[in-house]
């Protein structure tokens, strides 16, 4: 489902195909298919549960500091789909380059429940 979605256009407070910010894209994706989650990244985090980074599974998240709240959802293969910032689109990255592994903050596993 993050696949599908990239190259959709930035929006801050967006949560819809005609614009993300970072927690809107995981809130949709999760809802689309049925996963309670919280709208913001701080909230998504909280709703996890730790994961190592060489545990990493698709559809774990990854919370950066850079320097602000920041996630993105692990797609597997070391990568990960995101909406990094006003004029970009959503992306997929990988999450050993530089950039992101000096802003890596965790990572997290939602608890599987239907609903929302």
């Amino acid at each position: 489902m993050a696949m599908a979605l990239v190259g959709a256009p930035y929006r801050f407070g967006g949560a819809t195909p005609e614009g993300f910010d970072c927690s809107g894209l995981v809130w949709y994706v999760y809802q689309s298919v049925g996963i309670a989650m919280p709208r913001t990244a701080a909230e998504q985090r909280a709703a996890t549960r730790p994961v190592a980074m060489d545990q990493l599974q698709p559809g774990d998240l990854v919370f950066f500091q850079t320097p602000a709240d920041h996630v993105g959802i692990y797609v597997g293969d070391g990568n990960f789909v995101h909406a990094p910032s006003t004029g970009k689109t959503v992306e997929r990255v990988r999450l050993q380059s530089p950039f992101f592994l000096l802003g890596f903050a965790g990572a997290g596993r939602p608890a599987v429940k239907s609903g929302g």
